[in-house]
């Protein structure tokens, strides 16, 4: 499992875990919190009427009170109320007066006057001088149809002559609860709904950029042309940055130490000629002998110089990730410039250089001057094998890859004696080279030089044996 898809389903888990825990507590809370507000609502009215009953309870006329009269006709009073979206059409409050023995004397409902209340709650705690109150169902098989009653003690001169008490039904606050309820459900499906949206763009974001990473690691492990992409200024910017700087240290001291070894060994037969050469010219011999020693000495200075130079041009091509001077290269005329350079060598073996271009191809993005060397390079290595007064043929296409990309082709084939088999794997590495039918010897850098060039276009060489002879070298770039 990939690590940013780790680091997802853990901050999931743990978004998940911690949002079913603040809404178990908070949903459970609401409905305690709720009843503790009304039962602090009760006790204030209980403890209100109770006083204002005190004389009439005292006096003996409960039956025949004003006061008594207007309690018992509040319940018929009817509103019509909008509590923050909830509608109250009815009054809910029942108010229950009992004597000092916890007999009912009155019922705002008319009900229970006469009934012995002595065994509740919160009469029975009430008449002893505690705080009395009690929730009992009015259906014993139904949990919605819980009554809360608190009650208060009735006064008179310091002692209790009876109790009151003031009941509501639970299920008039649901409404309020479920409102409450909802509001915090839905608003907290909107909070996880943004966190995961954040843990998502979070786990994107260091996925994207964990795969520039290992996609760049894989380049490099594989020796392909890769540049360090932007990893941000951050932990992960920093580790691809030392990896960067680890890279260019390690192959820095490889590629010196294998440059140095094949370049010394390269080296070597030119400097022995030279060497040789002119301890002979020390002698005296006769002025030809002496001409050809030093032609032999001028030809293997040339011969050393084109080697250092080809060399440090294939050098910096190495070294380079990607290329410094992209600009639109125009294929028709760069292969126009590929031939005329080649004109002079062609003229000379009697060669016929044959070209063939698609016609809808026009321009790519790339380094013109490059691709004009490399180009060069695969049309001298054609001139240097075909026969004298044979044909070189020169084609541009337009391919389309298995991955539905199209790119360019362009093929150089020539009629000379192919490449044997022995030498298939070898004419990519540096300083290899075949015997020529001229008898020179070329540097062998030439087609590292081509190859070196077709990655930094992000394309790709293919040297190869044609069915009916020759070689055909087919250079391939990105469009």
């Amino acid at each position: 499992m990939k690590i940013g898809l780790r680091i997802l389903l853990g901050y999931f888990l743990i978004l998940g875990l911690s949002a079913w825990l603040i809404l178990n507590v908070v949903v459970e809370e609401i409905k305690p919190g709720v009843r503790a507000t009304l039962e602090d609502t009760l006790i204030d009215t209980a403890q209100m009427l109770a006083t204002l009953v005190a004389d009439d309870v005292a006096a003996g006329r409960v039956a025949d009170s004003d006061l008594m009269q207007r309690l018992q006709n509040y319940a018929q009073r009817s509103i019509d109320a909008n509590i923050s979206g909830i509608r109250k059409t009815s009054l809910d409050y029942r108010i229950y007066i009992t004597d000092t023995k916890g007999i009912v004397i009155f019922d705002s409902d008319g009900m229970d006057v006469g009934q012995d209340y002595s065994s509740w709650n919160d009469v029975n705690r009430t008449l002893q001088g505690k705080y009395g109150a009690r929730s009992t169902r009015s259906k014993a098989t139904d949990e919605t149809s819980s009554v809360m009653h608190v009650a208060a003690p009735i006064m008179e001169q310091g002692r209790i002559i009876g109790s009151l008490t003031v009941a509501k039904p639970i299920s008039t606050i649901n409404p309020f609860i479920y409102r409450s309820q909802r509001k915090i459900l839905q608003r907290s499906a909107w909070l996880w709904l943004g966190s995961l949206l954040i843990g998502i763009g979070f786990s994107w974001w260091l996925n994207r950029t964990l795969r520039k990473l290992q996609s760049y690691a894989t380049s490099v492990e594989n020796g392909d042309k890769a540049s360090l992409p932007d990893l941000g200024n951050n932990e992960i910017g920093s580790l691809g940055r030392a990896l960067e700087a680890m890279r260019d240290k390690l192959e820095g001291k490889q590629y010196a130490e294998q440059l140095m070894h094949t370049m010394a060994h390269e080296l070597k037969s030119p400097i022995a000629s030279i060497q040789g050469s002119a301890e002979l010219m020390r002698e005296d011999m006769p002025a030809a002998d002496r001409q050809h020693f030093l032609n032999n000495i001028l030809e293997q200075n040339a011969r050393q110089r084109q080697l250092i130079d080809k060399l440090l041009a294939l050098v910096k091509l190495e070294k380079q990730q990607s290329l410094a001077h992209v600009h639109l290269v125009n294929i028709p005329r760069l292969l126009a410039l590929v031939a005329e350079d080649a004109q002079p060598r062609l003229q000379a073996r009697s060669l016929q250089l044959q070209q063939q271009i698609d016609a809808t191809i026009t321009s790519i993005s790339g380094d013109e001057l490059l691709l004009r060397q490399a180009l060069g390079n695969l049309l001298d290595n054609a001139i240097a094998f075909a026969p004298a007064g044979s044909g070189i043929s020169m084609q541009a296409r337009l391919h389309i890859n298995t991955d539905n990309r199209p790119s360019v082709q362009i093929s150089i084939s020539d009629q000379g004696p192919g490449i044997p088999d022995y030498a298939l794997d070898k004419i990519f590495d540096r300083f290899y080279s075949l015997p020529r039918p001229d008898a020179a010897k070329s540097t062998g850098l030439g087609l590292p030089f081509v190859r070196e060039v077709a990655l930094l276009h992000g394309g790709s060489i293919k040297v190869e044996n044609q069915a009916s002879g020759g070689v055909v070298a087919t250079f391939c770039l990105a469009t």
